[in-house]
């Protein structure tokens, strides 16, 4: 059975940051293939996992609109497809699969193609132990009903009140419009000592669960910098010291 992770957040929390490094631990210290998706349109995942892409999902979502020569006479729409998902836009990496959404819908008619695309991606989905997806920062792909069917949400946080107050209405958001989510947690990324017990107090207020807390590291921000894939971060990285404590709490939910 499938087990699902999403991250998201308020832009500029480093969503994507501690999707990478959930990424990067549980292909070490999991059996089971992984599945990480790059679900923001503003994809830069692969970066921090030190991949090339090449193609995403939203390209050949263009391409089959824009050219009548989407099948031949032996293969139907859906089959090719599920030819071209397989064959140019997922990559294989070292422990893990990765599939990169990419852009949103331009200007036409995107429903035919949009519902191919989302039961190809769902049958591929079912081949893997672990889904691990960056989503669109905000609250918009929890209005359009693109997140489904997560077993844990992360919502991750800086030390702003106006990023805890973001993770609030993403929790709210989803509980109202019945997304399947079932355990909703959050991360307070680039975190001082100083401010929690002033988080901790407000998230006490928002009926919100902290799982963990990640602290500023010089080595994350070093690799940032100097774009270099955090997946080569070194044990000693508190950052990823954080992120084992969080997988440990995560534990009991993995079947």
């Amino acid at each position: 059975m499938t087990f699902t992770i999403a991250i998201t957040g308020k832009g500029g929390t480093g969503k994507t940051t501690v999707a990478a490094l959930l990424i990067n631990f549980f292909r070490k210290n999991f059996e089971g293939p992984i599945l990480a998706i790059d679900a923001d349109p503003n994809n830069n995942l692969h970066e921090a996992l030190g991949l090339n892409v090449s193609k995403t999902v939203g390209d050949i979502r263009e391409e089959i609109l824009q050219s009548e020569k989407y099948s031949s006479p032996s293969m139907s729409k859906e089959g090719y497809l599920e030819y071209l998902i397989y064959g140019e836009v997922v990559v294989e990496a070292n422990g893990f699969d990765f599939i990169a959404m990419g852009r949103p819908e331009g200007p036409g008619c995107y429903c035919y193609v949009n519902h191919l695309l989302r039961k190809i991606i769902d049958n591929l989905a079912r081949n893997y132990r672990f889904i691990i997806m960056d989503t669109e920062a905000g609250l918009e792909h929890i209005s359009r009903r693109t997140t489904r069917d997560i077993d844990v949400m992360l919502i991750t946080t800086d030390t702003s009140i106006r990023s805890l107050r973001t993770a609030k209405r993403i929790r709210d958001l989803a509980i109202s419009l019945e997304t399947k989510t079932k355990n909703f947690y959050v991360v307070v990324n680039r975190a001082s000592q100083d401010m929690l017990p002033l988080i901790l107090e407000e998230l006490n207020k928002m009926n919100l669960k902290l799982i963990g807390v990640i602290p500023e590291d010089p080595l994350v921000l070093e690799y940032d910098f100097k774009g270099k894939p955090l997946i080569g971060l070194p044990p000693h990285s508190p950052a990823i010291q954080a992120v084992a404590d969080i997988v440990e709490k995560l534990k009991p939910l993995i079947q």
